[in-house]
């Protein structure tokens, strides 16, 4: 691989500088990305056409020179491919005509095989051959619980109530769900590595939202074991909001721990030092005047140390996001050599 840093850092090992990517790099911060998705029905046709979804893929890798692409792709191919599927509605998000009620509900949904999403395997596939080696391709997937939360919600929520009821009111039901959201998820993410992924991350969007026994029982208790599972390919874990549990989560069989913007590098580095740490540089600065975007990302990498560290927001980049401050994000970790 001409640009293995990515996996070097993973791995543990020293690097002459400190890798960068970025969570949503393949959308509407790109003008390529918004004239392809401005030619299709909606994003699920750019999920489910595995050419156009490796195309997009790779565009951040061109226009960026970011040292790794994600694959295209959405969490929720995972309940659709259970029995639940979704629609995502311009401007509102996802959206589920069905969702889980009742032990009937549970009951009906299947433990999906990797071919369940055969469409984004063979983008990888298609990817993988396309890169030729610059740099390492990510897969991805959805932390059970958010899945949950969705499968539960049936949309987007700020408190996702109805599913927080659900554990309280069914939590023997619950864990049935888990199970099988679990399984399939583990079944999906070794088809990318069997397709060609070099790296996965688990993202657990909603962690934030549970009280921490619960999230003890219902987020990191399958996270867990997702990490046993997966021993392929170095694996990173971002639960976002999930500091109350970051020890925990630093204990988990895993490489990398992503970190959301609201936690303190100095402390997770302090706590863990063999951990390798992912972020965390607020995706609003990325608004900022082009001299404050490389000083704050700067800082950022004085905070996590020359080691150890691949850097990236610590959430998505937001889709309105002049692309000028992406590339000075870039560009400015690119060109910090370590001492």
């Amino acid at each position: 691989m001409k640009n293995d840093l990515l996996l070097r850092v993973a791995r543990g090992e020293k690097t002459e500088r400190t890798p960068v990517w970025l969570m949503r790099q393949a959308g509407r911060i790109l003008p390529q990305y918004r004239a392809l998705r401005g030619k299709l029905s909606g994003f699920k046709e750019l999920v489910e056409t595995p050419d156009l979804a490796a195309e997009v893929t790779i565009q951040p890798v061109d226009e960026l020179g970011v040292d790794a692409a994600i694959i295209f792709s959405d969490i929720l191919v995972i309940p659709e491919a259970m029995g639940l599927p979704y629609q995502m509605v311009e401007k509102q998000g996802p959206w589920f005509e069905n969702t889980i009620k009742s032990k009937t509900d549970v009951e009906r949904m299947i433990v999906s095989e990797a071919e369940g999403v055969r469409y984004t395997l063979d983008a990888i596939e298609i990817t993988k051959k396309e890169l030729n080696g610059r740099v390492p391709l990510i897969g991805f997937a959805g932390a059970p619980w958010t899945i949950f939360c969705y499968m539960i919600e049936g949309q987007g929520s700020k408190t996702f109530s109805k599913a927080r009821r659900f554990l309280f009111e069914e939590p023997a039901l619950s864990h049935q769900l888990f199970e099988k959201i679990t399984r399939s998820t583990i079944n999906y993410l070794k088809g990318q590595i069997a397709s060609g992924a070099d790296l996965v991350q688990v993202f657990d969007s909603w962690a934030g939202i549970l009280q921490p026994v619960q999230y003890k029982e219902f987020g990191l208790r399958y996270l867990q074991q997702i990490c046993n599972e997966i021993q392929e390919v170095p694996k990173t874990v971002f639960a976002k909001g999930a500091w109350f549990v970051q020890d925990r989560i630093c204990n988990l069989d895993c490489e990398v721990v992503g970190l959301d913007w609201h936690s303190d590098p100095y402390e997770f580095r302090t706590q863990n030092p063999n951990k390798v740490l992912q972020g965390n540089l607020d995706p609003a600065v990325l608004y900022a005047q082009p001299e404050e975007v490389e000083k704050q990302t700067l800082a950022m990498l004085e905070w996590f140390g020359d080691e150890k560290h691949i850097a990236n927001l610590g959430h998505g980049v937001y889709p309105d996001t002049p692309l000028e401050n992406v590339r000075v994000f870039v560009d400015t970790v690119k060109n910090h050599h370590h001492k």
